[in-house]
Formats: C-alpha cells, structure tokens, sequence
C-alpha cells in the first residue's frame, strides 16, 4: 500500500466522522429548538396608537347657550377655578331692563292692595261695632217695652174695675169709655215698642249684608291685583333665570384647560365652544381598540406598557399601567380601555392630563410552537 493510499483512506475516514458530527450537532440543535419551541413562553402583546394619559373624570366642556355679545371674560388657560364661578357673561342689558321695569310693576300694585286690605279691616271693625251698639240697642228697647208693660197692664186693670163699677151704675159710659181708650193706647204702645225692638236685629243683619257684599267685592279687586301680581313675579322670576343663563359658570372645581380667545364685544354663536375645565382628580390611561382586538383578549388585570409620545422611551422610560376596565359597547369603532398606572414606572418626568402615546397590553402567554402554527394556519386561511 503506497503512502498516497493510506492519506486517501485517513481523508476519507476523517470526512466521515465530521459529517457524523455535523448530523448530530444538527440534531441536537433541532431537538434542542422543539424543546424550548414547545416549553418556553412569549408575551402577545396588543397595541393601540390612540391613548393618552387622561384625569380620573371626563373633561366638563365650556359652551355658549345661545348667541350673544360677550361683555365679560374670565377664560384664562391654566387658571383654578371654583364651582358655579362665572367665566364668561353675555350682554342681558334687554332683560335686565325688561326685569326692572317688572319689578317697578310688581311695587305699584302693593298700594293699592295695602288700601283694599285697609277698607276691609274698616268694615271688618264697623261691623263689629255696629253689631255691639245692635246689641245695647236690642237691650234699651227691650227695657222700654218693659218699662211701658206696667202701665198697660195698670189700664187693663183700671179698666177691669170700671167696667165692673159700669155694670153696677156706679160709673157713667164717659168713664168707661175713657178707660177703654186709655188701656188702648197703652196696648198700641207697647205693640210699637216691641215692633221697634224687633227691628233692631233686622236691621243690623240687612246691615251686615250690605257689608258682606261690599267685603266681597273688596276681596275680589284683591285676588285680581295679587294674580297681576303673581303673573309679574312669575315673569320677573323667568327674567332671572335669563340674565343667570348668560353667565357662563364652571361646571366644576378645577384648571382651565383650553380657551378660546376671547375679547369684549366679540359675538359668540349659539354652542360654540369657549373652552374645557379639567377637573381635579387622579391620572389614568385611557386606550381605544379595535373590537376584535379588545373583546375577549383584554381584561382587567393585565399589565400594559405606555410610551409617551414626544418622551422617546430610551431617555425618559415607559409608564407602567394595569388594565382596570374594558367598555362592553363599540362606540365608533373603537372600544374604550382604562388603565390605573402601576408603582415602579421608569418613566422619568411629570405626567399630565392630555399626554398621548402608544399602548401596549400583554394580552397572553404562548409558545413558540403554538405562535408558529398559528400563523401559519391564518396565513393559510387567509383569502386569496
């Protein structure tokens, strides 16, 4: 065997034993990627473009209710404002004039009932006294009647005797006919001194009645004057709430956070928008997705990464967030998901309201393998 033979048999056998190594090597490599293929885990995450850093309460919105010429303005961006504080005010010089002269109205219809209150009060009080002076009247004239009983009844008597002093002649006709007109008078005065009495009481409830009558009408000149009066308030009343609704107040405590400019005298149409106030709350993340991104995927609980736009996340870090919940209604498309921010963030700077960014939520763990075949099977579906 010559030298050349045996080098060609050592080369071949040594190209062998590589390939038995390369094989296995590359075997190993495979088993080695199907093991951590089927055993390791990877986060999916959604993203959604649309999201920003928003305070925990929707932003009240700043509007004009109707057309109007702007005699007043407080709208300054980032200035603190109260409750019900007035922040814009239209011109309501023709309502407030319109109110003056209502209530000038409403005060000239107060004499006049104050007067009519006053006549009643008088025939109130001369009922009373007049049915008092009935009363001593009624008594005075029962006294008289008493008083022309007695010598009624000594005629009746005197007449009795002289009529039974006639029978027995001791008398003449004159006497008797003397004493006969003479309890007749008294009978007749007595008769008039009761009919008088009678008429005391009658008289004073005739009396009574007129007065009635009059109070009536008294009383209804006054329901007259205090329906003017009511209907007057009533639309002085109206007048306020108009003046008071061109005054543009705050809805809520908190910061203006946009304004319009705005310069007295300048006309404002109806709705137009002057500006927002941002309340006072705690910041969270708000986030719009695709309905088939978000129902099903995302839940409360699953943590999210923000990186804020114009804060590039190599410098300033992401902000940490954990879902908190996911609207069950689409709204243009979108589905609305609030995001409570997470302790530990690194992003480092000052968050505020308004801030946009983009949004990533781990919405589940899943092989490799399982990734694979999963688009391969949508790439597969999918239409041609």
């Amino acid at each position: 065997m010559t030298d050349f033979a045996r080098s060609f048999r050592q080369l071949q056998a040594q190209e062998r034993k590589g390939a038995v190594w390369l094989l296995g090597g590359a075997v190993f490599l495979l088993v080695a990627w199907l093991v951590w293929a089927g055993a390791a885990r990877v986060s999916l995450f959604e993203e959604s473009a649309d999201a920003r850093v928003e305070l925990d309460g929707a932003t009240f919105p700043v509007e004009a209710p109707f057309l109007g010429r702007i005699v007043l303005t407080n709208l300054r961006v980032g200035r603190e404002v109260r409750r019900d504080e007035v922040l814009v005010e239209l011109d309501s010089m023709p309502q407030q004039l319109e109110l003056k002269e209502t209530q000038v109205r409403i005060t000239g219809l107060e004499a006049p009932l104050t007067k009519l209150r006053a006549q009643i009060q008088a025939e109130e009080n001369l009922r009373a006294a007049e049915e008092q002076g009935s009363v001593s009247s009624a008594r005075e004239a029962a006294s008289r009647v008493n008083e022309a009983r007695i010598p009624a009844q000594f005629a009746e008597q005197d007449l009795e005797r002289i009529k039974s002093l006639y029978a027995q002649r001791l008398v003449s006709a004159r006497e008797l006919q003397k004493a006969q007109s003479d309890s007749d008078r008294m009978r007749v005065a007595v008769h008039t001194l009761q009919a008088a009495a009678g008429h005391v009481p009658q008289d004073q409830a005739a009396r009574n009645r007129e007065r009635e009558v009059r109070i009536a009408r008294l009383q209804g000149e006054i329901a007259t004057l205090e329906g003017q009066r009511a209907a007057l308030q009533a639309d002085a009343a109206r007048l306020d709430y108009e003046i008071d609704r061109r005054r543009i107040r705050a809805p809520a405590d908190g910061r203006i956070g946009e304004a319009v400019v705005l310069q007295v005298g300048a006309v404002v149409p109806d709705g137009a928008r002057l500006g927002s106030i941002v309340p006072v709350g705690r910041l969270l993340v708000v986030a719009h997705y695709p309905a088939q991104a978000a129902f099903g995927r995302i839940r409360a609980g699953q943590r999210a990464t923000l990186r804020l736009a114009g804060f590039p996340w190599a410098e300033f870090g992401t902000v940490s967030a954990t879902v908190t919940r996911v609207a069950q209604e689409v709204r243009d498309g979108k589905v609305r998901v609030e995001l409570a921010l997470a302790a530990g963030s690194s992003f480092r700077g000052t968050l505020a309201h308004g801030m946009p960014g983009t949004l990533e939520v781990a919405v589940e763990r899943v092989s490799p393998m399982g990734l694979t075949l999963r688009t391969a099977g949508q790439w597969l579906t999918r239409p041609l």
